[in-house]
């Protein structure tokens, strides 16, 4: 029977494009889930602030009647207008090509609409989001923050025509008692860049003082990298809504200059992946005491970004954003540190562990083709 795509267009609609990775994976033991609120909040004008630089669609596919894939198709005006750029992002489909060609087909024909002529992804609205196809690493566990796919995603694609357009690679760095040599800079940087690490009374104090400052220093840090758009103000309130809950003093590392003024940030989490399996993404009824436990007490961190201003790049910010987590690693009984994604060419943040002893850990890579 032929593929039918039918465009998104109710709640009930919505629930079942969230669901179907639920189906499609229930017997994948490293696949992690989304959160489901936070997969309703992304599509939601209401509650995602990229809708007001972004348009949108997600789209199902249908086999006799049955569910098979989803994608979403995204133009980033910010971004991706001088480039001509359609996005696809949330795909998930069953191992079949004739549901890939289709699914993909019908965002290439709403960009084609759009003017677009170029399709890239997996993207989200912003790099906040997820993206990147995993092409390495199907052997460990996801991180929550992270996509996973099957292997067989990746072929399809390829061939398909999509080649690829930029990889992200991840570590795992180990966590010794020993602190890296590096770390004996740090009183010297301090002293000659005129800078500290920030110790917060808490989570909301360091919200407070230096919440939205630490995103407009990520806009400008970020800027240079592939498909960025800077964060709003309406999106920087809206992620401090988020995560500043589930954020520990102990692992978010701020450094500011004489001014007070923040010019390095890195922030960590606790790995929340078997909590969120274990919860099948829902908080309720029970989700939330996994999450809880997981957040208390935990022996792997997750990085989800770090940062430093242009101007202080070559100040070395990292060795004290790095000596504060390292210490309070050690405090906390944590082990290990999984890397947040960066991209390959990147080659500052590449260089930045030497001082560690790291393991490969995943790949991720975005394809593009003209259309």
């Amino acid at each position: 029977m032929s593929i039918q795509i039918v465009k998104v267009e109710s709640h009930k609609q919505l629930k079942q494009f969230v669901a179907f990775p639920l189906k499609l994976y229930k017997d994948c033991a490293n696949w992690v889930p989304a959160l489901e609120g936070d997969e309703f909040d992304a599509f939601n004008p209401e509650k995602n602030g990229a809708y007001d630089f972004c348009e949108a669609d997600c789209f199902l596919a249908y086999r006799d009647k049955e569910i098979v894939g989803r994608v979403a198709a995204i133009i980033n005006h910010k971004a991706d207008d001088n480039l001509g750029i359609v996005r696809f992002g949330w795909l998930d489909f069953i191992e079949d090509e004739e549901v890939l060609r289709a699914l993909l087909d019908t965002v290439i024909a709403w960009g084609k609409e759009r003017g677009r002529t170029e399709i890239r992804g997996p993207w989200g609205f912003t790099d906040m989001d997820k993206e990147g196809l995993l092409v390495e690493g199907y052997e460990n566990l996801s991180p929550f923050t992270c996509l996973y796919n099957f292997p067989y995603y990746g072929k399809m694609l390829e061939k398909l025509g999509y080649v690829k357009d930029v990889d992200w690679t991840q570590r795992v760095l180990e966590v010794s008692h020993e602190l890296p040599p590096m770390f004996q800079f740090a009183n010297l940087i301090e002293e000659r860049f005129h800078v500290h690490v920030v110790v917060p009374k808490s989570m909301k104090d360091m919200s407070e003082r230096y919440g939205m400052e630490i995103f407009h220093m990520y806009n400008e840090a970020f800027a240079p990298l592939n498909g960025f758009s800077p964060l709003t103000d309406k999106q920087i309130q809206a992620y401090l809504r988020t995560y500043v809950p589930i954020l520990d003093k102990d692992f978010v590392a701020v450094v500011v200059n004489d001014q007070d003024k923040p010019v390095g940030f890195l922030f960590c989490v606790p790995s929340l992946s078997k909590a969120v399996k274990k919860a099948n993404g829902r908080l309720f009824p029970f989700g939330f005491f996994h999450i809880l436990k997981a957040l208390r007490k935990n022996d792997t961190l997750e990085a989800l970004i770090m940062g430093v201003l242009p101007d202080y790049q070559q100040c070395g910010i990292p060795v004290l954003l790095f000596k504060y987590l390292h210490e309070n690693c050690i405090k906390r009984g944590i082990g290990k540190i999984i890397m947040n994604p960066q991209l390959e060419e990147n080659y500052k943040v590449q260089s930045l562990f030497g001082d560690y002893k790291t393991i490969p850990f995943m790949r991720r890579r975005a394809y593009r083709k003209k259309i």
